[in-house]
């Protein structure tokens, strides 16, 4: 429905068994896999997808630390993890490394090595932490 109906393709139709996570959104504000779960199940709840989390004009810093770090290389992949990044560093400020790859252990790259993705993600804690700090 995300891609075909509302023409929301930046979440990708991976596995089709919920095993990827290259289809992850947020629902309600936590990470899900869109292709295990119903539209009628979503309806009336707030939906989530990488095309909603920049600021007009510009990208999350979850974004822009994957481009910085080169975290991507086909890209198939990499919409699911900022999501689920996006979820865990809100609720996680400042992760240890381990936390991270914990936190995204459901998102399958079958590019890298994670190391990137990994550094990326630490990147954008650092990055937020920096902005919360200048906006406070």
């Amino acid at each position: 429905m995300l891609r075909e109906d509302l023409g929301l393709t930046g979440s990708k139709r991976g596995c089709d068994l919920g095993t990827c996570g290259c289809c992850t959104v947020l629902l309600d504000g936590v990470p899900t896999l869109s292709c295990l779960t119903l539209a009628k199940l979503a309806e009336g709840r707030e939906i989530t997808t990488i095309e909603g989390i920049a600021p007009p004009g510009g990208l999350h810093p979850v974004q822009k630390a994957f481009v910085e770090k080169g975290a991507t290389q086909c890209g198939f992949c990499t919409p699911g993890f900022i999501m689920t990044a996006v979820a865990f560093l809100r609720d996680h400020p400042s992760p240890t490394r381990e936390e991270i790859s914990r936190a995204v252990s459901g998102n399958l790259c079958r590019c890298t090595g994670y190391v990137k993705i990994l550094d990326a993600i630490e990147a954008a804690s650092r990055a937020m932490a920096r902005e919360g700090a200048s906006s406070a």
